[in-house]
């Protein structure tokens, strides 16, 4: 392992702050710009994304828990994407109380197409890269997922305020 210099570590982590900052701006800002070619919600747009990554349809409540919205908020959603034609909700065939919400599979083919069309750049880019250097992005957005949902917890469970004293 090489050995690291505390000036240069310094530098470089006040670097890397920075252009995190920059990085999420960024990807809002780009999530803004998608969402508003779809005429979505920026929250629907991640909705949308998320649920083409489920197997099966899901129940509103796992909207919630895969957006971190409440119940209440995850239904409005539903709503608001049904009425944009992006799903439909149906009667769970195992149990009739259930509802489910299932993608539309023409709608998700345009969702798919500027996704497409989209990330041709991102492969252009990712093709400068050598499989080690993936290898780390992967891992690293791993980590930020990860990282992340307990940061919304954090923020979401009070504890960060009370840490703040009430701030």
């Amino acid at each position: 392992m090489p050995q690291k210099s505390p000036v240069r570590r310094s530098a470089l982590l006040a670097e890397l702050s920075t252009e995190s900052r920059r990085y999420m701006a960024a990807y809002a800002l780009f999530n803004q710009a998608v969402a508003d070619h779809l005429r979505i919600h920026p929250t629907d747009l991640q909705c949308l994304n998320l649920l083409s990554l489920e197997a099966e349809p899901v129940t509103t409540g796992r909207i919630a828990e895969l957006t971190g919205l409440t119940t209440g908020s995850a239904t409005r959603l539903v709503d608001r994407l049904e009425r944009a034609g992006y799903v439909t909700r149906e009667r769970d065939a195992a149990d009739r109380r259930r509802v489910l919400v299932a993608t539309v599979p023409e709608r998700m083919a345009e969702f798919g197409a500027v996704w497409e069309r989209l990330s041709r750049d991102w492969a252009a880019m990712f093709e400068t890269y050598d499989d080690a250097e993936v290898a780390l992005l992967i891992a690293h957005m791993r980590r930020t997922v990860e990282l992340g949902a307990g940061q919304i917890a954090r923020l979401r469970s009070g504890e960060f305020d009370a840490a703040q004293g009430g701030a």
